[in-house]
Order: structure tokens, then C-alpha cells, then sequence
């Protein structure tokens, strides 16, 4: 039976929604989803503090990077010793992952080496077609056909009513330094009866400036920090806040709402779905039309 060692909370998820947990070895310190995973070895490390500020993790990553030193470590040992026939793991963000380029130098030290699979989606279609690779690779080709049939359907019919007019949406990926999220977000904002308009959907995501943010007038700022729940991502942005009073006051008029980011946007796996279903919700929940809304309280009603 094929030896499945994931380096992505997003791969780990996707196996384990094709049926196939049983066949894990080994995950991430990241990996915390399904529950029935947490036993797993873990064969991954970073050093940096996830308890401390955006721009206290941003400053720590660039001073790694800038040292030539992995943001996330790989346990070559623990590998060894797991045998892995297949290695799941990624070349979109090396502050994210494993870097992909560093996984195949191990692979290539085993004899005979794992197959090493990178996922590469960048957008939802980029995202079913990484579900069907690991579906080939695990020889579960119809059950990952009707993974992606399924996700196409729930996003196809999301609950709750569109919401009118269309909202105008910024999409915030990480506080300090800003970046608008990019890759998949546009398609689940638009799936979710919105109107992207801080980035486009398949490119990155990319550093802006509040006072461009500001400039695309938009009706709901969406925070969905990579890597943050909720909770966290509500104290990130009080405290950023707090700090940035000018900022609050440039887009003052647009509502700030929040995703969890860690969870439902940043792992393009199946919980993508969920995060539309979020989306949908934070903008069905605004009442009226955004836009309308944010009128009337521009009029005093």
C-alpha cells in the first residue's frame, strides 16, 4: 500500500477526504485537520513564534530568508525512518511549506525514491485538477472525480439568498505588512455573489497600501488571515487598529468582517467550499445591499 507523507495541510486534507487517511505516515506541525490525523508523526519544525504580531512573523520569516535559513525545517531522519512511497508538497509559497525544490534533493537520497508530487493550483480549476493527481497517484481516480463533482455542486448552490447589489470585497491575507489575497479568493468571493476588487483571480497575492485599498472604494474588507482562526485574526486587527487609527479612518465607511483564513481560504483543498459558505454569509448578513447600507449610515439612518 502506497506510504503517504503529506508537507500540506491542504494535501493531508484531500487525502484524507478521497478516503484514504489510513494510508498517512506522516504530516506537518500545521496539519491539524481531520482530527483523525492528530496522531500522525509530525516531520516538520519552524522556529518562528506564531504567537507573536503580523509584523513581528513578517520581520522574522525576511531575516530567515535574507540568512539563507528554511522557515520550515525538515526532519530528514524522521522521514527515513517513515519510508514514504509518495510525498505530497508544494512550490506556491516557501514561507508556507516545505520548499519543493528541498524535498525532491531528499527524495533523490532514497533508494528507490518516493514519488514526489507537487500541487501547483492556483486557481479552483487549478485546485480540482490537484484533487485528480492525487487521485492517480493513490489509484482513487472516480473517487476523486466525485470529490470535485461534489465541491462543484456546493458551490454552484450555496445557501442563503445572492446578496444586492453586489458587494464590492477586498480581501485581506495578512495585516502587517498588507496583502490582498489573491490565487482562489476572487472565485469564492464571486461564488459567493460578491465582487472581487482587490485582486484578480490565479495571481498571487500581493503587497498594497491601505490608501489604495482605501481608493477601491469597496463596501466589506474581508480579513482571512493565512494561518489565523478567527479569534486571532479579530485581535490582530484590533490591535492593528489601535495602532493605525488613520487606517480605520480611510476606510471608515467599509465594513470589516472576518473569514477564518486558516481553516476555509488559504488550503486550496475541499474547504474551499466552506469558505464560500462563509463568505456568503458575512455578505448575506450585512442586511441591506452593501452599498445601500453603507449610504444610509453616510446619511445618519
Amino acid at each position: 500500500m502506497t506510504r503517504v507523507l503529506s508537507l500540506l495541510p491542504a494535501a493531508t486534507e484531500i487525502v484524507c477526504a478521497l478516503g484514504a487517511g489510513d494510508r498517512l505516515v506522516g504530516t506537518t506541525h500545521e496539519c491539524d485537520y481531520p482530527p483523525e490525523i492528530q496522531h500522525l508523526p509530525r516531520v516538520t519544525t519552524t522556529p518562528i513564534d506564531h504567537t507573536l504580531s503580523s509584523g513581528k512573523i513578517d520581520e522574522a520569516v525576511r531575516r530567515m530568508r535574507a540568512e539563507g535559513q528554511a522557515v520550515i525545517a525538515l526532519d530528514r531522519s524522521q522521514v527515513e525512518a517513515l519510508r514514504p512511497t509518495l510525498i505530497l508538497t508544494q512550490n506556491l509559497c516557501e514561507v508556507c511549506a516545505v520548499d519543493g525544490n528541498a524535498t525532491r534533493a531528499l527524495a533523490d537520497l532514497f533508494d528507490p525514491p518516493p514519488t514526489v508530487l507537487h500541487l501547483t493550483g492556483q486557481t479552483l480549476g487549478g485546485v480540482y485538477d490537484d484533487i485528480r493527481r492525487i487521485g492517480a497517484a493513490l489509484d482513487l481516480q472516480p473517487d476523486a472525480e466525485d470529490l470535485v463533482a461534489g465541491m462543484r455542486y456546493r458551490l454552484a448552490h450555496l445557501p442563503g439568498a445572492v446578496p444586492t447589489p453586489t458587494p464590492r470585497v477586498v480581501s485581506v491575507e495578512w495585516l502587517d505588512p498588507l496583502y490582498l489575497a489573491g490565487h482562489w479568493v476572487p472565485e469564492l468571493v464571486a461564488a459567493a455573489g460578491g465582487e472581487e476588487v482587490g485582486a484578480v483571480g490565479g495571481e498571487p497575492s500581493r503587497r498594497r497600501a491601505w490608501a489604495e485599498v482605501a481608493a477601491m472604494q469597496p463596501d466589506v474588507v474581508l480579513i482571512m488571515l493565512c494561518g489565523f482562526g478567527i479569534r486571532r485574526a479579530q485581535d490582530e486587527w484590533a490591535a492593528f487598529a489601535r495602532a493605525n487609527p488613520v487606517v480605520v479612518s480611510m476606510i471608515g465607511a467599509a465594513r470589516v468582517r472576518f473569514v477564518d483564513g486558516n481553516a476555509y481560504t488559504s488550503r486550496p483543498g475541499p474547504r474551499l467550499v466552506e469558505g464560500a459558505e462563509a463568505i456568503r454569509k458575512v455578505l448575506r448578513d450585512q442586511g441591506l445591499g452593501a452599498r445601500e447600507a453603507t449610504a444610509a449610515e453616510r446619511r445618519g439612518h
